[in-house]
């Protein structure tokens, strides 16, 4: 009398009743580990090209002191409760990382308030570009050192 005639065992046999939810498990183990990849690689390392900030965002250098105080361009400000510190890869940074580091920042304050609500941690090539800011000096007349200066 020979009771095992195969190599396999009838739990793990594809031929045994429950082989087709086993199959079902494994296509879905497989669909759901497939799908999972790609949100890896949606990261970007940096972005390709520049960031669009609001008209009201205003350029100045940003010292966070504490987790409600910093300094923006040598005044201290309050910053309000749900302040945004974002870098320059569009992530939030959370202040307790950054404490003491100064940053040029593009920044919005806001208006009821008076508080700062965002700031953005500019690029070298944003921080180039031209942008209206309280620690720039603006006029409405020219000197020669301007002509010599272009």
């Amino acid at each position: 009398m020979n009771r095992c005639t195969t190599t396999s065992s009838p739990a793990f046999s594809l031929t045994s009743p429950t082989a087709p939810a086993r199959k079902l498990f494994a296509a879905v183990a497989c669909a759901l580990l497939c799908g999972a990849l790609p949100v890896s690689a949606q990261v970007q390392p940096g972005l390709g090209g520049m960031r669009t900030f609001p008209d009201a965002a205003q350029r100045g250098t940003l010292t966070l002191n504490t987790a409600s105080e910093a300094t923006l361009n040598g005044r201290t400000i309050r910053l309000a409760p749900g302040m945004r510190l974002l870098s320059p890869q569009n992530t939030l940074v959370m202040m307790h990382t950054v404490l003491g580091q100064s940053y040029k920042v593009n920044y919005v304050i806001e208006n009821s308030t008076g508080m700062l609500i965002t700031a953005w941690i500019l690029t070298q090539g944003e921080a180039e570009q031209p942008r209206k800011g309280s620690d720039t000096v603006e006029r409405n007349y020219r000197t020669e050192y301007d002509a010599i200066r272009k």
